[in-house]
């Protein structure tokens, strides 16, 4: 496929760049065992656990975007690789709790140095992590996804 950008429009660019950071993502985090959407769960379990949060499946899935069927086939599959754990909720048990364990924070502390240097390599064209153009970069796209709709099937229409 062309790398051309001639004309493309914005939601081609974003589809594109989203694109090639998944695939980035995945090459450095191969030799890891992880793929993109693992390290999504991980490295947000990281950070909720810092913070002493031990999330639901469910809200482990809003707090990453990715859908819940997903989050729970993620979760099943990281449990299988002894990185995360997955326990019922003590009040719900529909619910499931998750956390990283000692292995899970291990590899997910590599990883998370993975990615950070491919951050700052990927955004050198702007100035690398702590340049101006960095800054704005990061300010349009949270407003943008601050300004973008939510899922049509939250509301019904009518």
């Amino acid at each position: 496929m062309s790398e051309g950008t001639a004309g493309a429009t914005p939601g081609f660019l974003v589809w594109r760049l989203s694109m090639k950071w998944r695939v980035a993502v995945d090459r450095a985090l191969a030799p890891l065992g992880l793929t993109h959407a693992q390290y999504s769960v991980v490295a947000t379990l990281r950070g909720l656990g810092r913070s002493g949060i031990r999330p639901s499946q469910r809200e482990l899935a809003d707090h990453t975007g990715l859908e819940a069927l997903y989050v729970s086939k993620l979760a099943r599959s990281l449990e299988s690789a002894g990185m995360v754990e997955r326990t019922r909720d003590a009040v719900d048990s529909r619910a499931v709790r998750l956390a990283l364990t000692a292995r899970g924070d291990e590899v997910t502390a590599r990883a998370v140095g993975i990615v950070h240097e491919l951050i700052d390599s990927r955004l050198a064209p702007l100035g690398g992590m702590e340049g101006e153009r960095t800054a704005a970069f990061v300010r349009d796209l949270t407003a943008l996804l601050a300004a973008s709709p939510d899922d049509p099937t939250d509301h019904p229409a009518g």
